[in-house]
């Protein structure tokens, strides 16, 4: 997921896709755990992926303020 993309997104739409990321991390950590996890570089992309949401919630919040 690119960063250009998530600044066309709505506030809350980001909020909605970090607890989304939040709730799929958890998800590979715990097949991870488990021994079901195929490709453990995907929990790298995905915190990839949760950091740059963040980064877009803060830029945005800075603005509006």
């Amino acid at each position: 997921m690119k960063a250009k993309e998530l600044r066309d997104l709505t506030l809350d739409e980001l909020v909605s896709k970090e607890s989304d990321l939040q709730t799929e991390l958890f998800n590979l950590r715990f097949r991870l755990a488990t021994g079901q996890l195929d490709n453990p570089m995907t929990i790298k992309a995905v915190r990839r992926d949760m950091a740059r949401v963040k980064t877009v919630i803060r830029q945005k919040q800075s603005q509006q303020a």
